[in-house]
Order: structure tokens, then C-alpha cells, then sequence
């Protein structure tokens, strides 16, 4: 299906070509224009539509077998949801009439609730920050109660092993604390 056709299948719904026409580009308008600002489109039901980095790589050329160098790029990329993929397989029927895919939840598209890929991916950073101080603070603790045992004249199998059961724990309560303070931090 071509653009042309696909501007008669729309203009089938709404009953006029020239308002399908114009709905047509102004849907792959916004889709084009948000791809390359660098956010994620998410159509539910349908796929997602993204801007993606590819490293740079050593190809070969088919004709000759030489060796050559690809440079690194930015690329559109489609992803299809589970429920186009699930009709395009035959594990879920195409409906006879009304729409193919599943509508958005309700409220899902009200203005102002949107989360652009450049938000989201601060909030993976700051994940990963938060988990960076857990691990030294889980470092420190073990490295204390070592300490605190080999300072201390000779312990009996029982208050060694309560020291090893003690740190783990410290740690882990300084691993929660860390990260409350980060979801804090971030709201």
C-alpha cells in the first residue's frame, strides 16, 4: 500500500479524500518531526517509532571482499506492538469492522500527562547514580565489620558469624535509604 492508497482506504472512514489527506500528512508531519527531535512515538497497540544510534562498524564490500569502515549513524526504528504483532501472526482474528488495533487506555491521551524519551532517559541515569553510592556504602559496612573483628581479641565461631549476618544487613538498610532519598529527589 502506498500513500496514495492508503489516503482512499482513510478517506473510505471519513468520507471525504481531501480531509484524509490532510490528516494523513499531518499524522506523518508530527511522527517525522518528533523522531528527529529524539523522542519515542507510541502508538498503543500499533508499535513505537524511534531515533536510534548505530556504533561504528567493519563491513565488506560483496563485490570485492575488501574490508571498509562504516561510519556511526542515526537511524529511525520501528518496533511493532503486541497487538499488531499478534494479528499479523493469526494468534488474535482481524475484526470485521471498527478499528484493528486496541484504543489507547482512557485518560492516556490528555495533553500535559506526556513523558518525552529525553525525561526518561534522566531518570535511567539517576537510577544508575542511586545504585553507585548503595554499592560503596555496602563496601564501607563490610569493611568496618572486618575491621571491628580483627581489633577485637578472639572471637568464638558464634559472634563471627553474627558479625557477617550484621553487615549485610547494615548494607542493605543503607542501599534502601539511598534509594528513598533519590526517589525523593526525583518527584
Amino acid at each position: 500500500m502506498n500513500k496514495g492508497q492508503l489516503v482512499e482506504a482513510v478517506a473510505g472512514q471519513l468520507g471525504s479524500r481531501t480531509a484524509a489527506e490532510d490528516a494523513v500528512d499531518a499524522v506523518l508531519d508530527v511522527m517525522v518531526r518528533a523522531v528527529v527531535a529524539g523522542e519515542a512515538v507510541q502508538v498503543t497497540g500499533f508499535g513505537t517509532l524511534e531515533s536510534v544510534q548505530r556504533a561504528g562498524r567493519y563491513a565488506r564490500n560483496p563485490q570485492t571482499g575488501e574490508r571498509v569502515r562504516v561510519k556511526k549513524t542515526t537511524v529511525p526504528r520501528f518496533r511493532a506492538g503486541q497487538g499488531f504483532k499478534d494479528l499479523v501472526s493469526g494468534t488474535k482474528k482481524l475484526p470485521k469492522s471498527g478499528p484493528a488495533v486496541a484504543k489507547a487506555p482512557k485518560g492516556s491521551l490528555t495533553p500535559g500527562k506526556t513523558v518525552t524519551a529525553g525525561s526518561t532517559g534522566a531518570k535511567a541515569v539517576t537510577r544508575r547514580s542511586a545504585a553507585a553510592p548503595a554499592v560503596t556504602a555496602k563496601k564501607t559496612t563490610a569493611k568496618k565489620a572486618v575491621a571491628a573483628r580483627k581489633s577485637t581479641a578472639p572471637a568464638t565461631k558464634k559472634t563471627a558469624a553474627v558479625s557477617r549476618k550484621a553487615a549485610p544487613a547494615a548494607g542493605k538498610r543503607t542501599a534502601a535509604a539511598a534509594k528513598r532519598s533519590t526517589r525523593r529527589a526525583t518527584a
